[in-house]
């Protein structure tokens, strides 16, 4: 058993547990809802349940590999127009601080929190790679990530979805009109925007490169539009993506889009985020690694 000073892991936990916190997570339970499915399978009931979710809900402090302040990269925050009468969107911008010429670009999009310190974690760690990364927050127009996870998933649920799929084609515009880009464009999402990812692709025909992790796959009758290449990032234990990947890989293969994909053995959904429980490393560094040379292949040719 782990020690009060060693992080638990996906295995530590119940499957019915992990289950109820990935329903937990995308709004379908609320706390309530987890607190009082969770006292019927842990040790100590409802003491256990508030104990089993606090373990389970992300440490951002102890995942960050690169610091905001990391002299080898320079960060900002940009706000730039969405379509008329949208508003504005509020991104976080990471860049190296030294560059030899113009970088790609990849547009970095948030689970379903907003953007929360590991997504900013994110951006940072895609310019050490030497990459310009913009990272939207889709809560902006609702104040921003609120700073408390709970908050944030009861603000998301208040967006209008279709002015935040407009935000996000407007984030495309700007990231591959940024200064210091070489005009090729990749993208990355997680969860909620691993689906964001795959609704660009359809949306977007000069993303090169499009990698969602464990996302919603879009609208099957736009998958002919998508123009780039994809990379498809799979976990193992979730169900409810897994279900829709048969028809949309199928209408991949019949519209002839370049794509590759990978289901990593005893994963569970959200297997990259490494402030949870759910982390898994060594798939992790596996996709991370595939993300990385997908970039490189993609958007400096």
């Amino acid at each position: 058993m782990p020690t009060p000073h060693t992080p638990k892991t996906a295995p530590d936990f119940e499957p019915e547990v992990l289950r109820l916190f990935d329903q937990y997570v995308h709004g379908l339970i609320d706390r309530r809802g987890f607190l009082d499915r969770a006292a019927r399978v842990v040790v100590g009931g409802s003491v256990g349940a508030a104990a089993t979710l606090a373990a389970l809900s992300p440490n951002f402090a102890f995942a960050q590999k690169v610091a905001p302040g990391d002299a080898r990269i320079k960060t900002e925050f940009v706000e730039f127009p969405s379509p008329a009468g949208y508003g504005k969107v509020r991104a976080y911008v990471a860049r190296p601080a030294q560059a030899a010429g113009p970088l790609p670009v990849v547009l970095v999009v948030h689970e379903n929190r907003g953007l929360n310190p590991h997504i900013e974690d994110i951006a940072r760690r895609l310019a050490l790679e030497n990459f310009i990364a913009v990272a939207p927050d889709a809560l902006f127009p609702l104040g921003g990530y609120p700073g408390d996870e709970d908050k944030a998933r009861e603000l998301f649920a208040k967006l209008d979805q279709a002015k935040t799929r407009e935000d996000f084609v407007a984030s495309v515009a700007y990231a591959r009109s940024i200064a210091g880009g070489n005009g090729r464009l990749g993208a990355v999402g997680f969860c909620y925007g691993g689906g964001v990812v795959n609704m660009l692709a359809t949306r977007v025909p000069e993303l090169a490169v499009g990698v969602p992790f464990y996302g919603n796959a879009p609208e099957l009758d736009q998958v002919g539009k998508i123009k780039g290449d994809l990379l498809l990032v799979f976990a193992e234990n979730d169900e409810r993506i897994n279900a829709g990947w048969p028809a949309y890989e199928a209408a991949l293969k019949a519209a002839g889009v370049r794509f590759a994909a990978f289901k990593y053995a005893g994963t569970q959904h959200g297997f990259n985020n490494d402030t949870t429980p759910r982390f898994d490393e060594s798939a992790a560094s596996s996709a991370w690694k595939r993300t990385i040379a997908a970039f490189n292949g993609a958007l400096r040719s």
